[in-house]
């Protein structure tokens, strides 16, 4: 994973001047910058969790209320992100993981990359305990729960791109504010591949194998206001329906990503545009964009008058950070399916990908084994493990990770897993249906 697009947390900084020639030129940046090629060698990983502030009710863990940002950033001292401290040094903690925020009030451990997911693990799981330390020290709890059952959306954070994005999706449904401040996720991130051929075949397999992880993994049955309907992960809900374009392209038919990718991210309308403070365009609390526009609008120069400008290398950068497809590319492979896990068993999806990943071989049987649930994303997080095919597929997958495993310790999680799943339990141990 050589490259993290990372969008700035601080609302000041001016987009950069440097213009783009056309969009061909455009799409090969794309290409160049979300997929490094390289030996597929270093895992990396994402944990998110939902937060209160005091002790939590007996009618709901997260019942509690959001906590305060600025104990937050007490709390965290010089490991909080600009985003709630904009003079913190925002280091990283001692494990590597970089601790960011989203805007219901989430915290998140970004990891470093590792050569082994054992080694991930490890750091992340010393990195977490010292952080529920931290936040403990302003009665802050870190509730590993990957959808709120309990509170009404609220955003906290109080950057113009949330705002923008709050404005964006409101205007489509109820899903974009639930999916900004009620949500958690597992992520994890892989290496693109080598070369051409073999970024296609790892960017195909992660597709595929999808939904049967998705429904392995999903323990969000219940979201304080979403719409009704029973739901394995309302958190996946949530992204399948907020914004169409932006996060369900036909990936699964893409031959050669590299280059689809680029084809794509263009065609996604615009999220926000960033605006630095006292411009002739408004400042940096007014970040909409115009309705409907997308990036190559914006460059072939139909936004001339609403935007005074031709986007940058450095606008593009930023818009490839708000589109949001179950797999991202940003420099590594970005795995965005996964229900945030309780925190005993949030090791088994990182070991899950790892192994499948593992080699050539192994990619190509996971992609055939899994290929019968091909693009069943609605099915996945709607039904789970409740629906028999994908239940048999995901207990396939995970037993077939399990013999690849790269330690005994993994394969063992593995195989609890796979078993679990033929029982037709979520991660937590229920039964499939018992909560709904």
């Amino acid at each position: 994973m050589a490259v993290t697009l990372e969008h700035p947390e601080s609302a000041g900084s001016a987009p950069a001047s440097e213009e783009l020639s056309s969009r061909a030129a455009a799409e090969a940046y794309v290409g160049g910058v979300c997929f490094k090629l390289g030996p597929p060698t270093l895992i990396g990983a994402e944990l998110e969790w939902l937060t209160v502030q005091g002790e939590c009710p007996a009618s709901g863990s997260t019942a509690a209320p959001r906590p305060q940002l600025a104990a937050l950033a007490t709390a965290l001292g010089p490991y909080a992100p600009r985003s709630i401290a904009p003079d913190s040094p925002a280091v990283s903690l001692p494990g590597g993981s970089r601790v960011t925020m989203e805007p219901g009030g989430q915290i998140e451990l970004s990891s470093a990359p590792f050569a082994t997911a054992a080694e991930l693990c490890a750091r992340l799981s010393e990195d977490a305990g010292l952080l529920r330390e931290l936040l403990g020290s302003q009665s802050i709890h870190a509730i590993s729960a990957a959808a709120d059952a309990d509170r009404h959306p609220e955003r906290l954070l109080p950057l113009p791109r949330y705002r923008a994005m709050e404005k964006s999706f409101g205007g489509i449904g109820p899903f974009g504010r639930l999916m900004m401040c009620n949500t958690a996720a597992t992520q994890v991130s892989v290496d693109a591949g080598a070369d051409a051929a073999e970024v296609a075949a790892r960017w195909t397999a992660t597709h595929v194998i999808g939904p049967a992880l998705l429904a392995a993994f999903a323990r969000s049955p219940a979201l304080n206001g979403a719409p009704a309907g029973a739901w394995a992960s309302q958190r996946m809900r949530t992204w399948l329906r907020l914004d169409n374009a932006r996060t369900r392209p036909p990936a699964e038919d893409w031959s050669d990503p590299i280059a689809s990718y680029g084809r794509w991210a263009l065609d996604v309308p615009l999220l926000c545009v960033r605006r630095p403070e006292g411009s002739a365009n408004g400042s940096s609390d007014n970040w909409a964009a115009p309705p409907c526009a997308t990036f190559a609008d914006w460059l072939g120069g139909a936004l001339d008058e609403e935007i005074g400008r031709r986007p940058g290398l450095a606008d593009l950068d930023y818009h490839l950070t708000t589109l949001f497809p179950p797999v991202r590319a940003s420099g590594h492979l970005e795995i965005r399916y996964l229900d945030a896990q309780p925190d005993h068993v949030w090791t088994v999806p990182i070991h899950a990908v790892d192994a499948l990943l593992s080699a050539p071989e192994v990619v190509a049987e996971a992609t055939a084994l899994a290929a019968p649930l091909t693009g069943r994303w609605v099915d996945a997080a709607k039904h789970g493990l409740a629906d028999p095919q994908i239940r048999d597929v995901a207990a396939d997958v995970l037993a077939l990770a399990a013999a690849h495993a790269a330690t005994p310790a993994a394969a063992t999680e593995l195989h609890t897993a796979a078993k679990r799943c033929h029982a037709g339990r979520t991660p937590t141990g229920d039964r499939v249906g018992a909560s709904s």
